[in-house]
């Protein structure tokens, strides 16, 4: 009987994980996390439903109907209606896209940012210490004051929280990106670019982006959810979405006072900003052990 025939399924399977793409060795690794595989089954039905919030909401988010305020779930309205008479899971599934925007945004302009100012202070010596003693600066500055400060002199909107709190928070992304980056750039690959005559930018885009890509997906995963709190922080405060405009964080604070009476208009929006952002934390500690062969024992 030949080798082959001795092998066994699972032998095979893990043969072919092995000889597969990186790509599918780190799906083959992530699928054997099942929280984390739930998590992301959960977060891509959210953002279907908030990108299709215009149908999938039975109710305009913003319509009032005084006579029906304040109704319990019923099968009408699933979740009950606010002081308003405003359907509550209409303005769920719309506070889901607000929420969900912002997060991305911000995240995105972090990434951005703080992998832009980390690259230019490892790789250009004369921009090292201009560049991180402004992030030290920044440091030395709690972000959550700098954020309420900017808010408070330019005004709350959903723009400007996105802007706000990337401008607050880059610093981290910045000072981890540098580190990564003061290490790579003395590595063979890098130098041998060098003397082949490529561009500084070719050596960012070729060479050194993508082997720090995996840390920065999973710090932007994980910072999402951090992202969503901090929004709803904001719009708790009332200064993150202006009313009438649909988000977690304002329904929270619309229902704070009818807590008593009307427990549906605090509980459904509390219940998903928990489960959202334990979706993304599950996902970014998946995606860090998917990333890192190391935790893969079986492969």
């Amino acid at each position: 009987m030949s080798s082959e025939r001795l092998a066994s399924p699972a032998t095979a399977t893990h043969g072919q994980v092995r000889s597969g793409s990186r790509f599918r060795r780190i799906a083959w690794r992530y699928s054997r996390n099942r929280p984390a595989v739930v998590a992301m089954a959960f977060l891509t039905v959210l953002i279907i439903v908030a990108i299709l919030a215009p149908l999938a909401a039975p109710y305009d988010p913003v319509v009032q109907d005084l006579p029906r305020r304040l109704e319990p779930p019923s099968k009408e309205f699933l979740l009950g209606t606010d002081a308003f008479g405003r359907d509550s899971f209409s303005r769920m599934i719309y506070g889901a896209r607000v929420s969900l925007l912002v997060a991305f945004a911000t995240v995105a302009l972090i990434i951005l940012i703080g992998t832009t100012v980390g690259i230019l202070a490892a790789y250009y010596r004369l921009l090292d210490g201009p560049l991180m003693r402004i992030v030290d600066l920044l440091m030395a500055m709690p972000p959550l004051f700098l954020l309420i400060m900017l808010v408070a002199l330019f005004g709350a909107s959903t723009g400007h929280t996105v802007l706000f709190i990337a401008l607050s928070y880059w610093r981290t992304t910045a000072r981890y990106v540098r580190g990564q980056v003061l290490s790579l750039k003395h590595r063979d690959y890098v130098k041998a670019a060098l003397a082949s005559g490529a561009s500084d930018l070719r050596i960012f885009v070729r060479h050194i982006i993508p082997n720090i890509s995996d840390g920065l997906i999973v710090i932007a995963t994980l910072s999402i959810s951090f992202v969503i709190l901090l929004e709803t922080a904001l719009s708790y405060l009332g200064l993150g979405a202006q009313p009438p405009t649909p988000s977690w964080g304002g329904m929270l604070a619309d229902g704070r006072q009818y807590l008593q009476i009307s427990w549906w208009l605090t509980v459904f929006p509390g219940l998903a900003i928990f489960l959202t952002v334990m979706a993304f934390n599950f996902v970014g500690d998946g995606l860090r052990d998917a990333f890192d062969s190391r935790s893969a024992k079986a492969v």
